[in-house]
């Protein structure tokens, strides 16, 4: 069978360079390739490596599997050359990734056209831990020469925080996951593409020319089938159908822009001395509160949401460890116990803040809330960890 791809040039070698921190290498990767890759972990190429690459992705036409025994029917399997995750529709792909490479030299082989790497970031962020840099799901930037972070369980506040300030001149050095050094006094980001929902681009009217038109007919088809449904006078097929659609519709209310497109020349670099820090959440009151708190205790809250976001790398190490029982990652093993450690003392000694806010919250209050804290040193000091 002769590969859609085949005839498609390929790059013989592309390298990605996370802060010197780890090192990825893709080697006959399509452009679109290199473009999902670039979406995932942002735009870190470098033209040459001072060093052997962590991560190695290998890009092929087609994957042969012969006699393959599933672990999760169409979603991950095993033969004897190794574990795959698998990927089903209008063309199923296929992706080796050894999980007892994890945190040291790992090996990934990947069918061209795949889209993103499935568990890349992961995959970075464990890696980045083998080497004393603990990930950490927040954002960070800089604002009148001060670095912050924020942080917080998903959905939180997190990127809210950060587009608030974006309105305010500050400067851009990563969001959903940042990489802490172990005494805390350097942050980096993770630079992949941000996603806005269509509540953030209400608080960010700038941004709405930079939403595709296509983006914004659906945004309005949606509405429209939301309108139907809620004054359908009759509860029956289609109206029926069309009402207990609506909760998936309205997750596609959103579109993903490059950190460039948000915040303009003031995107990176992607690295700052962390000063400030701050830990979100939701309340049911309209009121946003800030209250001095201690950076340790949110270090112990954040190592439970850091070990949240990374189940679907560990549920793939497990079905691994399914198929290849006798093999064992002893780095993985211990992982979220080094985790806490290297948290607990990244953040010891930070100036912390609680911001209790409303969900969905007005960027301009949310703002006006933050800002005296990072003006300020009165906060309560705690004892180093």
């Amino acid at each position: 069978m002769v590969s859609r791809f085949s005839s498609q040039v390929t790059t013989s070698q592309v390298d990605f360079d996370v802060h010197g921190i780890v090192c990825l290498r893709l080697i006959d990767a399509l452009p679109q390739d290199v473009s999902a890759v670039t979406r995932q972990i942002g735009p870190l190429q470098t033209s040459a490596l001072d060093r052997e690459p962590d991560i190695v992705i290998r890009y092929v036409d087609e994957i042969p599997i012969k006699d393959l025994c599933h672990v999760t029917y169409q979603g991950s399997g095993y033969t004897p050359d190794g574990f795959f995750i698998l990927r089903s529709g209008r063309r199923a792909t296929r992706v080796r990734i050894d999980f007892s490479q994890i945190g040291g030299r790992c090996k990934i082989l990947c069918q061209r056209g795949l889209g993103p790497v499935p568990m890349l970031i992961g995959i970075v962020t464990m890696t980045a831990l083998s080497k004393g840099f603990v990930p950490l799901h927040g954002s960070a930037f800089v604002h009148d020469g001060t670095g912050v972070i924020v942080t917080g369980w998903s959905k939180g506040g997190k990127t809210e925080a950060l587009l608030s300030f974006s309105n305010h001149g500050a400067r851009y050095v990563g969001d959903e996951w940042i990489l802490l050094s172990s005494d805390g006094r350097n942050v980096y980001g993770v630079p992949e593409n941000i996603r806005l929902w269509e509540w953030h681009l209400q608080n960010l009217p700038h941004l709405l020319e930079r939403v595709s038109r296509e983006d914004r007919w659906l945004f309005r088809a949606i509405h429209s089938l939301e309108w139907l449904s809620s004054h359908a006078l009759q509860r029956r097929f289609p109206w029926t159908a069309l009402h207990n659609a609506m909760p998936a519709l309205k997750r596609q209310l959103n579109v993903v822009l490059p950190a460039q497109v948000i915040f303009g020349e003031q995107t990176g670099p992607f690295s700052a001395e962390p000063r400030k820090l701050f830990f979100m959440v939701s309340h049911e009151s309209q009121h946003i509160e800030v209250e001095p708190a201690d950076p340790v205790a949110i270090a112990r809250r954040m190592s439970s949401s850091v070990r949240y976001e990374q189940l679907v790398l560990m549920s793939a190490y497990l079905e691994f460890k399914f198929a290849f029982p006798e093999k064992r990652n002893e780095f993985l093993e211990n992982a979220h116990e080094l985790e806490h450690d290297l948290l607990c003392r990244a953040l010891a000694g930070k100036e912390a803040y609680t911001v209790k806010h409303p969900y969905p919250v007005r960027f301009d209050e949310l703002y006006r809330a933050m800002i005296p804290c990072l003006a300020s040193s009165t906060v309560k000091s705690y004892s180093a960890y």
